[in-house]
């Protein structure tokens, strides 16, 4: 699923809003979802899971093109964790 078939879905659960409508509740939750993670380094949604920001010690890697080594750098990412309710529904 990309986010325009997320879009959708949201409007026909919705019911009779609007596609701008359904678009802007997606983009919202997208959009808190990032603050949040900015602001508190975790975002939890109980029953679906928790987003939480990672660090990434820097490394060293290999060039695949070159064969060449090289040094990554640190790093942030997000990491996932699925609650019950959505391993549950899967």
């Amino acid at each position: 699923m990309n986010k325009t078939e997320l879009v959708e879905a949201v409007q026909k659960s919705l019911g009779s809003e609007s596609k701008a409508a359904a678009e802007r509740a997606v983009a919202a939750v997208l959009e808190g979802i990032t603050k949040g993670l900015k602001k508190d380094k975790s975002v939890q949604l109980i029953g679906f899971g928790t987003f939480t920001v990672a660090k990434r010690a820097a490394r060293d890697g290999i060039n695949p093109q070159s064969g060449e080594k090289i040094r990554i750098k640190a790093s942030k990412t997000i990491k996932f964790k699925a609650g019950a309710g959505l391993k549950g529904a899967i």
